[in-house]
């Protein structure tokens, strides 16, 4: 009785409208009710869970791989269009996510504005996706462990980092986003750092003091000839096989809509993170590209990542190729430490994603158990296991291939993501049409609205359909890159359909809901005391105030 009080009242605040069918109400409300997480972490940390789940090895392994098959300018360009992927698909979740900040993020808005059997297939899609990136980003540390040519086998160094960023994910989610802050900061400053030092070097500050400029834009020149093809065809599909795999680097953003339903008065929050995460990402993915295509030549032999050489980073390369004695070494600890953040970002996005699906009943009930702090702990556990694929580095691929491999896979399951949450929007926007809701009261709103959602659905359903298109070339034909290029997708189609079939057979309605029955009401409300806690802690030193600002 109370739920439906709340919902009237919300109802008669915001002038909305909800029609629900029992079946779907049933559905669509057991995350709201069952939900036991706790709002921990505040703005800062919510802006920097985002960026250290981003902003992890793919900007200093995979921009090698890029740079090596595309060319300088086809790694910018690559890098480019998925940071206006990220501005289409942050517009769209952010206006969403802020006005209804539900646990689950963008899976739970799946149920309640597309279908439950859609939110299912991307709730496990999600978790999925996540539980592989962790597993590539501990796949990675093995390569960048390979600089130093120790007898210390890639099992430790795996298992160590493992057992670090589970044991962080056990504390309480205040600790956890203390923990990400800081590391995530470190991140960033390395970064910086990097892009600065690039600069130095380009123009001819480093001990050997060689000036580079444009050089490697000339010879060999802005684009690589993909297998040897001529002409504008061949550029064109060195263009394209960037985008996967700059995927990899990009997907992630959308971790802010997972943090809704442990953010302190999320109305306020989300929206200034959900800007401050896009613009951010755009500064250091394309200027950062931009220094590497500057710095290393594509026909540099140490950019193969399956060379078993961490070198392999273009930051590392540059640096040794410049005469600088020592800092590679301390450029690979601070990778490492990316590695660290990124991995803890991981694990706390796919123990969410999990716990989301046990509270909707996608996943089984036990997985919803929480502790006294309100961490998830099964879920966290669960996630670890799956961590344990990276040891697949230790077999005789090396671990460039498995990462390779993997990255493909989580680089497609976060593709299909971003088609979710396009669709999930695109179905957000004829439901506020259709029931004349008045968007000036949205916290946040898409300036482009479903043009923006239809752009990002257009193009990362092409980038995945066209993924594997190398294979169909003469003498590249390749079994492992069709099944990881593919196999999400036939995966996601089968989850879908599955549950279909699974609540027909049980008399439940799972049609796709109608524009005049969407659930608008329930979740929205004032946050009056999240405010209130918000405001104390806005009265602080004017130190703090910076440091929190940046």
């Amino acid at each position: 009785m109370e739920i439906e009080k709340d919902k009237k009242e919300d109802s008669d605040k915001y002038g909305l409208s909800c029609h629900l069918s029992a079946d779907q109400a049933s559905i669509q409300n057991k995350p709201l009710e069952d939900g036991d997480l706790h709002r921990g972490m505040s703005s800062r940390h919510i802006q920097m869970i985002s960026m250290g789940g981003v902003i992890g090895l793919g900007l200093f392994l995979v921009s090698a791989n890029i740079l090596r098959e595309s060319g300088p300018l086809g790694l910018l360009l690559g890098y480019a269009v998925m940071a206006t992927l990220i501005w289409s698909v942050m517009s769209s979740l952010g206006e969403m996510i802020s006005f209804l900040p539900l646990p689950g993020g963008h899976v739970t808005l799946a149920n309640r504005f597309v279908s439950p059997s859609f939110s299912f297939a991307l709730g496990w899609c999600y978790w999925y996706e996540w539980s592989i990136i962790l597993a590539a980003e501990l796949s990675a540390s093995a390569i960048i462990m390979g600089y130093w040519k120790t007898s210390l086998s890639s099992g430790v160094i795996i298992s160590c980092i493992l057992a670090f960023v589970s044991a962080i994910n056990f504390m309480p989610t205040r600790f956890f986003g203390e923990f990400e802050f800081w590391f995530a900061s470190i991140k960033i400053v390395t970064v910086v750092a990097l892009i600065i030092l690039g600069i130095v070097i380009d123009l001819g500050g480093g001990p050997n003091k060689e000036f580079i400029g444009f050089r490697y834009w000339k010879d060999p020149g802005p684009f690589v000839q993909f297998l040897g093809i001529p002409g504008a065809a061949g550029r064109f599909l060195g263009f394209w096989s960037s985008l996967i795999q700059a995927a990899f680097s990009c997907i992630g953003t959308e971790i802010t809509a997972i943090t809704a339903g442990e953010t302190k008065n999320p109305k306020k929050t989300l929206p200034s993170a959900i800007k401050k995460v896009v613009i951010r990402i755009f500064v250091f993915y394309i200027f950062g590209t931009l220094i590497i295509g500057l710095i290393v030549s594509s026909s540099d032999p140490h950019l193969n990542l399956q060379s078993h050489d961490a070198a392999s980073s273009p930051f590392v390369i540059a640096i040794q190729n410049s005469g600088i004695k020592v800092l590679p070494s301390i450029v690979n600890a601070a990778l490492l430490t990316t590695a660290c953040s990124a991995a803890s970002s991981d694990t706390y996005t796919s123990s969410r994603a999990m716990h989301a699906l046990a509270l909707a009943g996608n996943a089984p009930a036990f997985m919803k158990t929480t502790n006294r702090w309100g961490v998830p702990y099964l879920c966290v556990m669960l996630t670890t296991a799956m961590g344990t694929l990276s040891f697949m580095t230790l077999g005789g691929s090396g671990p460039g291939k498995v990462f390779g491999y993997i990255a493909n896979m989580s680089s497609t399951a976060g593709l299909i993501t971003w088609v979710g949450i396009a669709i999930t929007y695109l179905r957000w926007d004829a439901g506020v049409k259709a029931q004349m809701i008045d968007r000036s009261k949205f916290p946040y709103r898409s300036v482009l609205r479903s043009k923006a959602a239809m752009y990002a659905l257009i193009m990362c359903s092409a980038i995945l359909i066209f993924n594997p298109f190398v294979i169909f070339f003469p003498g590249n034909w390749s079994t492992p890159t069709l099944l990881v290029a593919y196999l999400p997708l036939v995966s996601f189609a089968a989850l879908y359909y599955s549950r279909k079939l699974y609540y027909s057979y049980i008399g439940v309605d799972s049609k796709v809901i109608p524009l005049n029955e969407i659930d608008f009401v329930t979740g929205v409300s004032d946050d009056t005391r999240d405010e209130i806690e918000e405001d104390k802690e806005i009265e602080k030193s004017t130190w703090r105030k910076l440091k929190e600002k940046f």
